[in-house]
């Protein structure tokens, strides 16, 4: 296993949008089984590319790799190979230190039918700097023609979605679909994914239908609480852009961690306890 294989393997998971974590020798003293810059590329199942010296050592780098892809935040570690019978994981004599960080694909907007709606929303999304793609089962809509400059075009039913892209927790979900069938054939396997937001275009009428139809499918209440349905912000948006600029910024609020406020009464709060 070379040093190309690792960053082959590191460009191969961006491009695939899965979450992986990157485990690198910064530091050794003594005797020691891989030299400082030795790589390991690590994946939430536990399959690995790479190497940081093998047995006990790498055990532990891969367990706390995954714990690091969980958390989303580096660790560093530092591991003695002196003595077993005093925990430590090896008997070359030496130390050495692991740096982990999470190498994490970049936020992507999946948006799921490309009518009127879903096409607006699409090249909002990918103006504001996400990541975007696009899927439909009509092939003429889900195009570069009708859609230019997403980053890719599933055509699929909406009941095969996961079949043909990896769902991270840096996956945002826009269902722009076309009717309460399609919502029931996609969201079954959606809420059961680690997506960061998953939003559903339609009434509340059809949100209260379609959220009955997937209790009866064996849908908890935990479960439907995870989807955003009215999907976007209250703008009283009517044309297909200012419904785009409403579920847009509803993706953003969630990304950044926002409350959705006007920023008037933020900042009149502010000016508030200042004074008291």
């Amino acid at each position: 296993m070379t040093e190309y294989d690792v960053f082959r393997a590191l460009v191969t998971a961006q491009e695939q949008g899965e979450d992986i974590a990157l485990a690198t020798v910064v530091r050794t003293q003594g005797s020691v089984p891989r030299h400082e810059g030795s790589k390991l590329v690590v994946w939430p199942n536990g399959d690995i590319v790479g190497t940081v010296g093998g047995g006990m050592l790498e055990s532990q780098v891969i367990e706390a790799a995954r714990q690091v892809i969980s958390e989303a935040q580096p660790r560093l570690l530092n591991f003695r190979l002196s003595n077993p019978e005093e925990g430590d994981v090896g008997i070359c004599g030496g130390t050495i230190d692991v740096f982990i960080e999470p190498i994490l694909p970049p936020p992507t907007v999946i948006v799921v039918g490309c009518g009127h709606v879903g096409k607006e929303v699409a090249a909002l999304a990918k103006w504001v700097g996400f990541r975007v793609l696009v899927t439909d089962d009509r092939a003429d809509l889900c195009s570069e023609a009708n859609i230019p400059g997403m980053d890719g075009y599933i055509v699929a039913p909406a009941s095969e979605l996961t079949d043909h892209v990896t769902i991270t927790s840096q996956t945002y979900i826009a269902a722009m679909t076309r009717g309460q069938p399609i919502d029931l054939a996609l969201l079954p396997a959606l809420v059961k994914s680690p997506a960061r937001y998953i939003g559903v275009i339609g009434s509340r009428r059809r949100w209260t239908l379609t959220a009955e139809a997937l209790r009866e499918q064996g849908l908890t209440d935990e479960d439907l609480s995870r989807v955003y349905a009215p999907v976007g912000l209250e703008l009283q948006a009517e044309t297909p852009r200012e419904i785009a600029v409403s579920v847009v910024a509803e993706i953003i609020m969630v990304q950044r961690g926002g409350d959705g406020k006007p920023m008037r009464h933020s900042v009149a709060q502010s000016r508030a306890v200042g004074h008291e």
